[in-house]
């Protein structure tokens, strides 16, 4: 992969972003895989952290097929929320799902290029998005996160990365051959994030024996 080939291009997808399931074809078994990966879990856990209150204004960028999307709505009920992703095919999917939820909707978006006014969210939303992009373009999202943010807003994010080593585990071992993920490594991320201007920290890690360690980090948009 030459260093302008985007991601989804050298996995042999047609397309300028990488699919929800890597591929058109595997969508349907997203949402299976998913669940068998125990991604429910760190979705839940990024939402205790993030204590959504009822009348925040919630967006979730690299929505997939909505599954934060509609945890998030159904944890606090009294959010509005909205989800992102340039897959038209896995809007499609998530908005199936959501069909007849008020104060719930999907717009097709790229984190780099965000449809929303200045600070018009009190939370932001990201889930084992971040290590799909190429490094230009993680730089291009983290600015616009913080411009769709109000003063005091909050983007809660998880991802592989922080401290992985090879003790970690099997899946750990090819997640550090992975040149995507290894700008997400050691401090990564907080260093992304503060250079977009955020106040940034570590919540916690964990290893997932099926997806390696996986870091959750709260970045806020100073006062």
């Amino acid at each position: 992969m030459t260093k302008n080939t985007p991601l989804s291009q050298a996995m042999g997808n047609e397309h300028d972003y990488l699919p929800a399931a890597g591929r058109d074809g595997m969508l349907p078994f997203y949402d299976l895989m998913t669940r068998a990966l125990g991604v429910r879990k760190v979705h839940g856990a990024l939402l205790r952290q993030a204590s959504l209150a009822p009348g925040d204004r919630v967006l979730e960028i690299g929505c997939g097929t909505g599954n934060l999307t509609i945890a998030a709505k159904n944890i606090q009920p009294g959010a509005q929320v909205i989800g992102t992703d340039p897959d038209p095919l896995a809007l499609a999917r998530a908005e199936r799902k959501s069909k007849g939820r008020n104060g719930l909707r999907y717009e097709r978006a790229y984190g780099q290029a965000l449809p929303f006014p200045d600070g018009g969210f009190d939370h932001v939303l990201s889930a084992f998005m971040l290590h799909h992009l190429d490094p230009e373009v993680k730089e291009a999202t983290a600015a616009e996160v913080f411009r769709v943010l109000r003063p005091g807003g909050q983007l809660h994010l998880v991802d592989i990365g922080g401290n992985l080593t090879a003790a970690d585990g099997f899946s750990a071992r090819r997640m550090l051959k992975n040149p995507h993920v290894a700008a997400n490594l050691g401090d990564g991320i907080p260093s992304l994030l503060r250079k977009a201007g955020f106040d940034c920290e570590e919540v916690d890690s964990r290893v997932y024996r099926h997806v390696s360690r996986v870091t959750y980090f709260r970045a806020t948009r100073p006062s």
